[in-house]
């Protein structure tokens, strides 16, 4: 059983920051992709930020320059932070992890982080 506990997300006032956590555990062997998602109401799902086994990053248009995305394999965690943050940002943050599990590769998803940034 593998499991995703998100943390970080909060109410923030624009151009503040926000450091989100994701961290697994349960059976797994190993992780490839990290990666956080983000969907603000009325919105589809979509790709903030990922990283892979071997620390290249790849960030949507909005994120670059602003959101940092880094992972601890140690602590099977991947982190997003976000800094200069704006009222388009508030959404709910998700991460997705693909991992080799009990001989399976499978991706997971996190049950989600409120980030709203608001004056």
């Amino acid at each position: 059983q593998v499991q995703l506990v998100e943390s970080g997300g909060g109410l923030v006032q624009p151009g503040g920051s926000l450091r989100l956590s994701c961290a697994a555990s349960g059976s797994i062997s190993s992780i490839n992709n990290m990666g956080w998602y983000r969907q603000a109401p009325g919105k589809q799902r979509e790709l903030v930020a990922d990283i892979t086994s071997g620390g290249s990053t790849n960030y949507a248009d909005f994120a670059k320059g602003r959101f940092t995305i880094s992972r601890d394999n140690a602590k099977k965690t991947v982190y997003l932070q976000m800094n200069n943050l704006k009222s388009d940002d508030t959404a709910v943050y998700y991460c997705n992890l693909g991992l080799w599990s009990s001989g399976w590769y499978q991706t997971y998803w996190g049950r989600g982080t409120q980030v709203t940034v608001s004056s």
